[in-house]
């Protein structure tokens, strides 16, 4: 076995799994939707990727995470502040964002894209923050190599889509598609050629395929802990693979190096 090398220098940054339910947001094996946004392929990171929203975390999240922390960490806070804010840019929902609309959430989202900070936009619109609306899921910190150029300590996070809130929009600058699906028609998709996932987020929707409902997963979230996972490579009889720790509730936890890194 290969001890993983130390990751260089990274940034904080948050990621959030929208789930929704019922009738109107199952696929045909009946379990619940995911919103998956596809990266512009002209983006520095994930070019051209099916990603879960989210991005690195910045210095107003810390300071309304001062104000609102509900008792958690400040660090932990911002994190989730900034997994909210990015959600609501790149895809016009917030999970956790309390007493706003959806003509608000639009004026919202167009005054982040200009450049307003989120902090601002809450305060003034007097809005107020549930972070336990967002449940810990995993937290990734992928080694450096040819396709990881850029290093993000992410935490990864599940909360519902309340579809009172709005209708999910592609924001139409980072992103080029914006589409509910399972995470087993999410995966089917990436088989079939039509579109690539990194390997995290591989890792984490097979890991979302094994649940039939939103329910089961929270369940499966809160009963596992959350520690950083640094994936390694082994050297076995076959090949090297790139591994993951076996105890995190990941049904895949090694594939041959090559796949991997062609994900």
């Amino acid at each position: 076995m290969t001890a993983a090398p130390s990751s260089p220098p990274s940034r904080d940054a948050a990621t959030l799994i929208v789930l929704r339910d019922g009738v109107e947001g199952q696929d045909a094996d009946g379990a619940p939707q995911i919103l998956m946004v596809q990266r512009a392929e002209t983006m520095a990171f994930a070019a051209g990727a099916l990603v879960f929203p989210g991005g690195a975390v910045d210095a107003d999240d810390h300071r309304l995470a001062a104000q609102w922390h509900g008792g958690l960490p400040v660090v932990e806070a911002a994190v989730r502040i900034a997994a909210i804010r990015e959600t609501l840019e790149e895809a016009g929902v917030a999970p956790g964002l309390i007493g706003a609309g959806p003509a608000m959430l639009a004026a919202m989202r167009a005054n982040l894209q200009a450049g307003a900070a989120f902090s601002a936009l809450v305060q003034d619109a007097g809005l107020t923050l549930d972070l336990s609306a967002l449940t810990p899921f995993a937290r990734w910190h992928p080694i450096a190599g040819a396709s990881v150029r850029r290093i993000f300590d992410a935490r990864f996070y599940i909360a519902r889509h309340d579809p009172a809130a709005g209708v999910a929009s592609v924001d139409a600058t980072e992103h080029v598609a914006l589409f509910w699906a399972s995470a087993r028609a999410v995966l089917d998709r990436c088989v079939s050629g039509g579109h690539h996932i990194l390997y995290p987020t591989r890792r984490n929707l097979e890991r979302l395929a094994q649940f039939t409902s939103i329910a089961a997963i929270l369940d499966h979230a809160r009963a596992l802990p959350v520690e950083k996972i640094v994936p390694w490579v082994e050297e076995r009889a076959d090949g090297a693979y790139l591994c993951i720790p076996g105890h995190l509730g990941y049904p895949v936890t090694a594939e041959p190096i090559e796949s991997a890194m062609r994900s």
